[in-house]
C-alpha cells in the first residue's frame, strides 16, 4: 500500500459561506466518486483558497461530512500570484491505496478546469 495524491480545483461565483461550502463538498464528493475511497482511507486534507474567498473555511463543509470527523483537514491561502485564477479552492486529499499513480483520478471543476486541462481532459 502507498500514500498517493489526489488534486482537485473548482471556482465559485461568489465569497459567501454556503457557496464555498457546497463548492467544497461538491469537489470532494467528486473526488471520492472517481477515486472509490472512503474516510478511513484518508491520510489528510489540504486545501487552499485564494484571499478573495473569506467568508468561511473549507473545511468546515468537510468536517461536516459523515465519517470525516477524524480526518485531518489544514486549510491555507494560496500564492497570491498576479493574474492567477479568482475565486479557487483547492485540494490535496492524501489517501492510502494500492492503485498506481496513473489511476489515481484529479478532479478540476468550472474555470479550475484551466489550471491543469491535461487532468481535467479524461473521462469522467
Amino acid at each position: 500500500m502507498s500514500v498517493r495524491g489526489i488534486r482537485g480545483a473548482i471556482t465559485v461565483d461568489r465569497n459567501e459561506e454556503q457557496t464555498i461550502l457546497q463548492a467544497t463538498r461538491e469537489l470532494l464528493d467528486g473526488i471520492i466518486a472517481d477515486n472509490a475511497i472512503v474516510p478511513d482511507d484518508i491520510c489528510s486534507v489540504f486545501v487552499t483558497v485564494t484571499g478573495d474567498l473569506d467568508e468561511t473555511f473549507p473545511a468546515a463543509a468537510i468536517r461536516q461530512m459523515p465519517g470525516w470527523e477524524l480526518v485531518p483537514l489544514m486549510c491555507a491561502l494560496e500564492v497570491p500570484v498576479k493574474g492567477s485564477l479568482e475565486r479557487c479552492i483547492r485540494l490535496m486529499v492524501l489517501f492510502n491505496t494500492d492503485k498506481k499513480q496513473s489511476e489515481v483520478r484529479h478532479v478540476y471543476l468550472g474555470e479550475a478546469i484551466r489550471l491543469r486541462p491535461d487532468l481535467a481532459a479524461g473521462p469522467r
